[in-house]
């Protein structure tokens, strides 16, 4: 099932965080590039002081024990989130009358 996750992450090129069961590390906001045969490809950013880096990797299937995705993100600062009466009134979302 896990090889299955990873395959459609690949062809949608969702952000994932990756565990590397070999390394006992996890990869943060990583995109799967490529899946040829038992080997994944992926890509990733490393931020370390004033330096940024960019890696590509390529693991076995076997070495990742774990895949996964942020599905959304709330900001902690003084800002009020958006909700529905902030949104356009064609994308609002309102509850239907008996009569529907």
């Amino acid at each position: 099932m896990l090889h299955r996750k990873i395959y459609q992450f690949c062809s949608d090129g969702r952000e994932v965080c990756i565990f590397l069961r070999d390394q006992q590390r996890w990869i943060d906001r990583a995109r799967i590039t490529d899946i040829e045969g038992d080997l994944v490809t992926f890509r990733y950013e490393n931020e370390e002081e004033d330096e940024v880096s960019a890696w590509e990797e390529m693991v076995r299937l076997e070495s990742i024990g774990a895949v996964s995705q942020k599905l959304s993100s709330v900001s902690r600062g003084n800002i009020e989130p958006l909700v529905s009466e902030d949104c356009p009134e064609a994308e609002q979302i309102r509850p239907r009358s008996p009569e529907e």
